[in-house]
């Protein structure tokens, strides 16, 4: 069987190197490469990952990176103009434009298995924004260019944009990014009721 090879987006959140993606952009992955904007690669570390929020984090070693300014997902509003930043059929750095269609929406495409700790949260940021494979992982940025969510998912029956993307609001990402690099693994409590 010969090697696949398949692309994704990131989002770089500190200057030494901590990038976010989707869980279900590495995994699996025997090797992983980060191709920054100026075609300076490296090899990337997985320094934790959350199939329960499709949240991964990577580690490159860089010092001196621009990373995003973070907004706040909880101040995002209905109709509130975003931008999906992301690199869809191997088109660096592509940037559609579109506008908030909803917020909490659950999708049901997470999958769970309480055997393996995986609960699925799912309350998705819906855009109009055009997001296609090789999105995933990427930005979902408000007009002041702060991060509001990581894009992670298309509604389609074809496997291309048909009108509806979702996204991981950045506060929940913030949470899931902040246990990955504490504990390497997500903190949840459960109530056995």
């Amino acid at each position: 069987m010969r090697p696949q090879q398949s692309m994704g987006s990131g989002v770089i959140i500190s200057p030494d190197g901590y990038i976010v993606t989707n869980n279900h952009v590495i995994d699996k992955a025997e090797k992983i490469i980060v191709t920054l904007n100026n075609n300076k690669s490296y090899p990337a570390k997985i320094m934790g990952t959350d199939p329960g929020t499709d949240i991964a984090l990577l580690k490159v070693e860089a010092t001196d990176l621009q990373a995003v300014p973070l907004g706040n997902s909880d101040e995002v509003k209905v109709g509130e103009c975003v931008l999906a930043v992301g690199n869809p059929f191997n088109l660096n750095s592509t940037v559609t434009a579109g506008i908030v269609s909803a917020k909490s929406r659950n999708i049901h495409i997470l999958e769970g298995n309480p055997d393996k700790n995986i609960f699925p949260i799912e309350s998705f940021i819906q855009t109009d924004a055009a997001v296609n494979p090789g999105n995933s992982g990427g930005a979902l940025v408000n007009i002041q260019g702060e991060l509001i969510g990581i894009n992670t998912a298309i509604a389609s029956n074809t496997g291309s944009y048909a009108g509806y993307s979702f996204a991981v609001p950045v506060n929940l990402m913030q949470i899931v990014v902040a246990d990955l690099m504490k504990y390497g693994i997500v903190q949840r409590g459960f109530l056995g009721v």
